[in-house]
């Protein structure tokens, strides 16, 4: 038989100097360190530092986080930077980071979600120093003012007891976290641990999460700004979108809903008492037409809303479409359409635009996905004070990703996904060597996207430090 590999011969040695792997991975800690993030951790975490000798707890949680913005899964994945002292520097233990991270209690973790928004502000400044807006949310073919915040929750299995888990609707065991991402940026913004058995429409956990979110914004863009917060179905509560209310009113804050309406009997009937003419065609992501897709206004259809405790001036938008052959059909389905309906109180826009931009809050999903591969998919501990903290450093490992590709990075690797990203630059090997009295690391001169990374570290050096003290 005839061999049909071309991989060529190899002799492994042991000889080789200088050598590092993960060098990319160096850019999150940097942008890190331009954020003074080590800095306004350690500020939220004194007191814990046993010994003078000892880690900073500041930066062994940063250390931590850049390790789970990197891909790791558990505290023990520190040893991927600690190997390395020529490009991270001194890391600490795991004991050590175990001791840390057991030392947060509810009072330190709400000093750590301080600690985040101080260095978001810097983050934020750092991108305007450089030139670049906040991007724009997209939508329907066209760029919506302000900032766009998704609300989701999602489910993480455990497969072993843990302190505040519990069963869930779907038969499994494990967490409910829920969570908001700022769809401009895909940073995220804010979560908020909950057991397996926790109601996804929990108003009180959606006020409660969404005024963790609205503290990370800086002040400068929080006010004055729209603010278009969306959500799906579960977010449909009177008293969370009274809460909503209440933020624009008593704060004077620019701040409109978007969320899923839920599909009553009465809503049904209203949807089926349309006129053919109140149909009109629905548009794409890009703007273009949708096939099959129609949308109209259901608000006048519907009993007195007022009176029925929503807020004023909501209205309820409704699609119907041809679902795909195969779809499995639900109760909502009629006359061979599928049914969805939202309800936001955007006073004005058409029709086809704002439910446009009503189904784009389906990219948080992407943003759960990565962000499960990101720390979120696995809590490490029994204690709930530990797990609850990895969750804050798994959103700060995102926020990381974030700051690194909309402060560093242009074209495609500033758009790309977490996995997407470490293979391409974050996991790349290079030497380093010493000479003319610098380090300098040394990419590989055959490498697609060499000159992306080269140029994400000399921008780094431009970007303004934040004083030593």
């Amino acid at each position: 038989m005839q061999a049909t590999t071309t991989r060529p011969r190899i002799t492994a040695t042991i000889d080789g100097e200088g050598v590092v792997s993960h060098a990319g991975t160096r850019l999150l800690a940097d942008i890190a360190d331009a954020c003074a993030l080590p800095a306004a951790l350690s500020q939220a975490l004194a007191g814990l530092r046993v010994r003078r000798s000892g880690h900073d707890p500041g930066r062994v949680l940063t250390d931590v986080a850049v390790m789970l913005a990197d891909g790791g899964q558990a505290i023990s994945d520190l040893a991927v930077l600690r190997d390395q002292p020529e490009v991270f520097g001194p890391v600490a233990s795991t004991a050590t980071g175990w001791r840390v991270l057991d030392a947060v209690d509810d009072t330190a973790l709400a000093r750590l979600r301080e600690a985040r928004a101080a260095a978001r502000v810097r983050a934020w400044l750092l991108r305007a120093e450089a030139g670049r807006d906040i991007p724009a949310s997209t939508a329907g073919g066209r760029s919506w003012p302000g900032l766009v915040l998704d609300i989701d929750a999602t489910l993480i299995e455990c497969h072993s007891e843990k302190e505040s888990a519990a069963a869930h609707f779907k038969g499994g065991f494990g967490f409910h976290p829920v969570l908001v991402w700022l769809d401009n940026t895909n940073e995220a913004l804010a979560g908020l641990l909950r057991p397996g058995n926790a109601g996804a429409n929990t108003a009180a956990d959606h006020i409660m999460v969404l005024d963790l979110a609205l503290a990370q914004i800086p002040d400068a863009h929080r006010h004055d700004t729209p603010i278009l917060v969306r959500a799906d179905g579960a977010g449909c509560s009177r008293a969370w979108l009274a809460h909503l209310r209440s933020l624009r009113d008593q704060h004077g804050w620019e701040l409109r809903f978007s969320v899923g309406f839920t599909m009553t009997e009465p809503v049904q009937e209203a949807i089926l008492a349309l006129p053919e003419h109140a149909w009109t065609p629905a548009i794409e992501a890009d703007g273009s037409v949708r096939d099959g897709a129609d949308v109209a206004e259901l608000t006048g259809m519907l009993p007195d809303m007022i009176a029925a405790g929503w807020p004023v001036g909501m209205r309820v938008i409704v699609r119907r479409e041809r679902p795909h052959p195969g779809a499995q059909l639900t109760f909502t389905d009629r006359h061979g359409y599928r049914f969805q309906a939202f309800a936001t109180d955007t006073p004005a826009g058409q029709l086809a635009h704002l439910e446009a931009r009503h189904r784009a809050h389906a990219r948080v999903e992407d943003r759960i996905r990565n962000a499960k591969d990101t720390g979120l998919g696995r809590f490490p501990s029994r204690q709930s004070n530990i797990n609850a903290a990895w969750l804050e450093l798994s959103l700060l490992a995102c926020d990381l990703i974030a700051w690194t590709q909309t402060i560093l990075l242009d074209g495609e690797l500033a758009k790309a996904e977490p996995k997407t990203l470490r293979y391409r630059l974050l996991h790349l090997a290079a030497r380093i060597t010493r000479g003319r009295r610098r380090r300098w690391l040394r990419i590989a001169a055959h490498w697609p996207w060499r000159h992306e990374l080269a140029a994400a570290f000399a921008h780094l050096t431009l970007l303004v430090r934040p004083l030593r003290t």
